[in-house]
């Protein structure tokens, strides 16, 4: 806080009797200027006595987002609106979806933007009626496709790849589809055994939802996870950690990674392969809302429409591998990059009221004992 003395009032006060002398022509007034320069001295003292005013500083503009996504991957976005806004205050926090989803529940969070790959548990938190509504002509002119009620925007195309190290290159055909991989996995057994490495069901809001997708896709899903764990592959929580893994050489084979993370680690790391299925590809789209406790609630809005807006997606498509969105924006990284290298068999997770069926705790449950059952005869699995 920053104090400043209220000194107009006295300035006022010392001018005036000197007007007062000027206008006084004269001697039968000079009495009156006499009684007038005490009274004005009088209060002019008191003025300066008076207490001071208080003057708030002016804060800074503020933005905190609860992110399901690498900050090294969303990097060249945050740059971007930080030029596009430099008077705004960045805090990004990079969590894992399942603590997005349990900080956007919490009473106060404190939170204006909440942005996750989870689609199925941002519909369910945006039903809940944790999101506000975004009125802008950003949001009107998005596709139905990739929004929800004007509440929750996707504004990525992620394709979901395989992986692989040259060892596997070097031993066997690598794969180049789902058909491929339960091949390798059921010729190459021995060779590929613990050097396998997918999502777990259980562990990863991600990892089931994919198995969810593949279960309706491929007619050889539960041949595939039986396959998996006559392999015994390693389940991890997060595509990051897979990715480590596939470098360090503990694993040969990664199964349904983000295709975002793993090509950007493949520029960095040539011993890694990224493979896009042939087949048919499974699409995850980070979806992003404002909360409806923001406490910062102009900011949120201006994020939310830079990321849907022309800027934010030619950003996406140029300097990510998230894949935009928009069908006029050209770039490396577009929807319709994937459409011409995959064809039409691009299946994205539905952004609507029906992927809360997948949150069904019966409906989940059973799909869970169903998959460890095929995977491991029910044992529990870490």
């Amino acid at each position: 806080m920053k104090f400043t003395p209220d000194r107009p009032l006295v300035m006022a006060f010392a001018i005036v009797p000197s007007i007062v002398h000027i206008i006084a022509p004269t001697r039968a007034r000079r009495a009156m200027y006499r009684l007038l320069l005490t009274l004005w001295a009088s209060v002019a003292i008191l003025a300066a006595a008076m207490p001071v005013k208080a003057v708030a500083a002016p804060t800074q503009a503020r933005l905190v987002i609860e992110a399901a996504m690498d900050r090294e991957v969303a990097a060249p976005l945050l740059a971007a609106f930080t030029r596009r806004y430099p008077d705004v205050e960045l805090d990004y926090r990079d969590r894992s979806s399942m603590a997005v989803n349990a900080r956007a529940q919490q009473p106060d969070p404190r939170v204006d933007v909440i942005l996750s790959s989870a689609m199925p548990w941002q519909v369910a938190l945006v039903n809940q009626g944790l999101a506000q509504r975004l009125d802008s002509d950003e949001a009107r002119q998005w596709p139905q496709w990739a929004k929800w009620r004007d509440e929750v925007f996707a504004f990525t195309f992620e394709p979901i790849v395989m992986a692989y190290r040259l060892d596997l290159a070097a031993r066997m055909l690598p794969p180049v589809s789902h058909a491929d991989v339960l091949n390798l996995l059921t010729q190459h057994a021995e060779t590929l055994a613990g050097r396998v490495v997918a999502y777990s069901p259980s562990k990863s809001a991600l990892g089931y939802a994919l198995y969810l997708q593949d279960s309706r896709y491929s007619g050889r899903f539960w041949k595939l996870v039986a396959a998996l764990g006559r392999v015994d592959a390693t389940l991890e929580t997060s595509t990051q950690r897979m990715l480590e893994g596939l470098s360090d050489g503990r694993y040969w084979l990664g199964y349904n990674l983000l295709g975002s993370y793993a090509l950007q680690w493949a520029q960095t790391h040539p011993d890694i392969i990224v493979q896009m299925p042939s087949d048919y590809a499974l699409i995850s789209m980070r979806t992003a809302f404002i909360h409806r406790d923001a406490p910062h609630p102009e900011q949120a809005r201006a994020f939310i429409n830079f990321l849907i807006g022309r800027e934010g997606q030619h950003v996406v498509a140029g300097e990510t591998p998230l894949y935009s969105i928009r069908d006029d924006i050209v770039g490396p990284f577009t929807a319709q990059s994937l459409r011409d290298q995959v064809g039409q068999r691009l299946y994205p997770q539905p952004l609507d009221a029906s992927s809360l069926s997948m949150l069904d705790t019966a409906r989940r449950n059973d799909f869970l004992a169903r998959w460890f059952d095929a995977y491991s005869g029910g044992a529990p699995t870490p």
